[in-house]
Formats: structure tokens, C-alpha cells, sequence
């Protein structure tokens, strides 16, 4: 005989809406050695990987003052 589960109450609703959202920020699902498994999130910055947004935005002195040499791209003349 199977019991029937207690239905939760509105503020445990609320909560469990909100720790699965938070949940669903914080990490994303993969799938590694058929398995499903939650890995956390590369850091984002507008929407692109911090790496992305360094390349687009940063000035050739700020990429050699921080050791990105193979980012720099030669001007042409």
C-alpha cells in the first residue's frame, strides 16, 4: 500500500519554487558518461564568457600589463 504524500503548503511552494531557480543559475546539466550530472556555470559577464568579453572590449597595453599576449591581434598598417 502506497501512502499518499502531504500536498505542501503555499510558503513551501513559494520556497521551493525560488531554491530551484536559484538552483537553475547557479549550475547546468551535462550529460557525462551517460549520465546526467550538474556542473556550475562558467561566469558570465553580458551575456558573454569572460574570456569572449576580454577579447572585445580590453586595449592591446591592458592585454601585455596582464601576460594575454596570444589575444593581441598585430595592427595593420
Amino acid at each position: 500500500m502506497v501512502k499518499a504524500q502531504k500536498k505542501l503548503s503555499t510558503p513551501q511552494k513559494r520556497a521551493r519554487r525560488v531554491a530551484r531557480a536559484e538552483r537553475r543559475m547557479k549550475y547546468q546539466v551535462v550529460f557525462r558518461n551517460g549520465k546526467q550530472v550538474r556542473i556550475k556555470r562558467p561566469p558570465m559577464i553580458d551575456g558573454m564568457t569572460v574570456d569572449e568579453f576580454i577579447s572585445r572590449s580590453a586595449d592591446p597595453v591592458w592585454l601585455h600589463q596582464n601576460e594575454m599576449w596570444e589575444i593581441i591581434q598585430p595592427e595593420e598598417n
